[in-house]
């Protein structure tokens, strides 16, 4: 196919766009028009908003209806149906090369009813006409405007450059550089680019900023614009980026692979839910995409440390005769168990199932209702009535996923249209930046953006560091923030251990009823996942990566994971499957640097990862504004005697700076009562300092007398 017929949708798409700009002040019947493409095509409308009910659109998102992961045949429907409506004088395009697609799943470029602002959709129509103005005249005062919209845009909650600069491609391919994953890849890591020029760009982040992507747009125009180049505009790069990393993945996109031996941490959960008494709530939690329980009197759930605290609370307000055990263990698992990701069956009475949906927030304490107080938003994906495989438990919430065949029984109620309930259906997953990652780590600014950096370029790094730091919390706050969306199914994490082995890992042969199946690993069926979701980075956490055999665990694997070894497929030990490992997976490791007992990492590995110290945050501007709330005299006594242990263990031979003691054993506090503060100091920094100066019990004692006076 000539180079010519490649691009043919250029015309079409930037005479859309012009047609399109006039629809800025008459949006309902754009909407009217959406729908009536549709209906002409036969296809079913894709969910634009909460419960169908659309009453606004933006062009990008308009645009997204036939730029998203859906068949070509399709795309061309959709597109004869537009030419038709729309009165589209160019050729229906027929070839899309170099056309960057969404995720089906977060295709809208605005967030639902209830969860956006009342000018997000205004502002993206103001960030199209601005582009479209600039693409026709590029002039310094054009240049400003579509500068403004742009910044007001990618700071939007739920886009990002990837979301941003691919929906400026489209309607003007000659003059934005789409920087979605395949093409920043192909800029940035595939080796294709000279270092000369890459050396120059700005590094790419989540959120770039219009100064930043019109520095890389102008030095990659300019690099393609010249002899160097065998490429000469952006929609041959976008070619080419698809293409060659198609080549150096081997993507098997249709034909997804088999998930096996998921740790029970990270699998899926199933839970039977009861919308109130007898379903009374049911119409409302549909309607609303929620699911709420009870006990709105004890308030909000999250407060408590324990199961044991929630039962206390319910005897004080309701019965002190009743131990609540089963109560305190429902709400508990609704608070913390629970996650994103996990799929509920609503229930009616014992014998009924009304309806199946998939949880879409962390919890929430909702003040501003009446009753049933305590909420989580769910997709809800059906709503009717079904007979339960077998009599439903009283409960309210029942964790059902250790009963498989009860689980594949009710599963089945929606075999015949789940598929495509699911692929209708939005989990519009909490956006999470750098700045909810700050607030709740307790580093700073920059040393969160060196670390970003590392990730990003190393894509294996290991934070190491002094007990009570929070590493293993920083970790999956990590993964988010680069995500920029809590979205657990990206995220994997295990735990090393003197036990785990390459067969946990990788792949291996396990007994069964017939004798030895081979199964494969963690590691193994995550990379399978990832593989098949190249839009989108995948992060493998190894917790106490240095308590396990390394060399044994990670096999032939020590090559294939190197940043520029990612793609390459090698045989593997068990099987004569190629297996790579695909480069949107990043690893991050923890380390403990006090635990002696360990032997140093096998230097193998330790030359495939970066290493960054994570230090106690207890001057962090988090921590800080942390500290601040408690407006508590003994708190700021206390963490102010920390810190001058910190510095008499720094100062010991003996110990030294990776045995100082971290600040996430103060960030679980409900209050800075005398108790609270009471109990770690005995129970959690005492016993260390025991064990650190064993063999100096005077120092043990003095240290444990400074410690209890500051709080009294």
């Amino acid at each position: 196919m000539s180079s010519k017929n490649q691009f043919e949708w250029v015309i079409f798409y930037e005479e859309l766009a012009e047609k399109l700009l006039t629809f800025k002040a008459k949006r309902d019947e754009l909407i009217d028009k959406v729908k009536e493409i549709y209906n002409d095509t036969g296809i079913k409308l894709p969910t634009l908003e909460r419960n169908n009910n659309l009453v606004d659109i933006d062009p990008f998102t308009f645009f997204g209806l036939f730029n998203k992961n859906i068949t070509d045949s399709n795309r061309v429907k959709i597109l004869q149906a537009v030419a038709k409506i729309f009165n589209i004088s160019a050729q229906v395009p027929t070839a899309f090369a170099g056309i960057p697609i969404l995720n089906a799943q977060n295709a809208t470029y605005y967030l639902f009813i209830g969860d956006r602002e009342s000018n997000d959709i205004d502002d993206l129509w103001e960030l199209f006409a601005s582009s479209l103005e600039y693409a026709k005249s590029p002039s310094e005062e054009n240049k400003t405007a579509f500068s403004k919209y742009f910044d007001i845009a990618i700071n939007k909650r739920g886009i990002a450059n990837s979301k941003i600069t691919m929906a400026l491609f489209w309607i003007a391919p000659d003059v934005f550089l789409n920087l979605d994953q395949r093409n920043t890849w192909y800029i940035y890591e595939s080796g294709k680019i000279p270092v000369s020029v890459v050396n120059t760009l700005p590094a790419p982040e989540y959120k770039i900023s219009s100064a930043k992507y019109f520095e890389i747009t102008e030095k990659i125009r300019t690099y393609l614009q010249s002899k160097d180049s065998m490429f000469k505009d952006f929609k041959e790069l976008s070619a080419e980026a698809w293409r060659y990393f198609q080549e150096v993945d081997e993507q098997k996109r249709h034909t997804p692979p088999v998930i096996e031996s998921i740790p029970d941490a990270e699998v899926t959960h199933y839970w039977l839910y009861s919308p109130g008494s007898s379903a009374c709530i049911w119409n409302e939690c549909y309607e609303n995409g929620i699911m709420a329980i009870g006990w709105d009197d004890i308030g909000d759930l999250s407060q408590y440390p324990s199961k044991t605290a929630i039962s206390e609370a319910m005897q004080a307000v309701f019965d002190p005769d009743r131990t609540y055990i089963m109560d305190s263990h429902a709400t508990w698992q609704f608070v913390h168990d629970m996650k994103i990701g996990d799929v509920i069956f609503a229930k009616k009475g014992r014998n009924t199932i009304i309806g199946r949906g998939v949880v879409a927030s962390d919890y929430k304490f909702d003040d501003s209702r009446k009753e049933y107080k305590n909420i989580r938003k769910v997709t809800w994906t059906h709503n009717g009535e079904w007979p339960a495989p077998a009599q439903t438990p009283m409960k309210t919430l029942t964790d059902i996923t250790p009963y498989n065949d009860y689980v594949e029984n009710i599963k089945a109620l929606f075999e015949d249209d789940i598929d495509d309930a699911e692929d209708e259906a939005v989990i519009n997953y909490e956006p999470y930046t750098a700045k909810d990652f700050l607030n709740q780590v307790f580093m700073t600014e920059d040393n969160y953006n060196t670390l970003v950096n590392l990730v990003r370029k190393k894509k294996n790094v290991i934070l190491q560091g002094t007990p009570g730091v929070g590493k293993t919390f920083a970790a999956k706050r990590l993964a988010y923030s680069i995500m920029g969306v809590k979205d657990p199914n990206r995220v994997m994490m295990v735990q090393f251990h003197q036990s785990y082995s390459y067969e946990d890992f990788v792949m291996g042969f396990r007994p069964s009823e017939s004798g030895f199946d081979l199964k494969r690993g963690a590691f193994y069926n995550f990379c399978k996942t990832a593989e098949i979701d190249s839009d989108n980075s995948y992060f493998f956490i190894i917790d106490e990566i240095n308590r396990g055999n390394l060399s044994q665990i990670f096999g032939e694997l020590f090559m294939l994971i190197e940043n520029d070894k990612r793609g390459i497929k090698l045989k593997l030990m068990y099987s004569d499957e190629s297996f790579s490992v695909p480069s949107n997976v990043y690893i991050i490791g923890t380390m403990n640097t006090a635990d002696r007992s360990l032997a140093m990492l096998d230097y193998a590995l330790r030359r495939r990862f970066s290493f960054f110290g994570i230090k106690p945050g207890f001057d962090s501007e988090g921590f800080q504004k942390y500290s601040a709330d408690f407006n508590s005299q003994k708190f700021n006594n206390l963490i102010n005697k920390i810190k001058e242990l910190n510095s008499a263990i720094t100062e010991d031979e003996s110990l030294g700076e990776g045995f100082c003691i971290g600040h996430s054993y103060f960030c679980s506090l409900n209050s800075a009562s005398y108790r609270e503060l009471s109990d770690i100091v005995e129970y959690e920094i005492i016993p260390l300092l025991k064990e650190y100066w064993f063999d100096e019990p005077a120092k043990v004692k003095n240290w444990s007398e400074n410690l209890r006076d500051v709080i009294k």
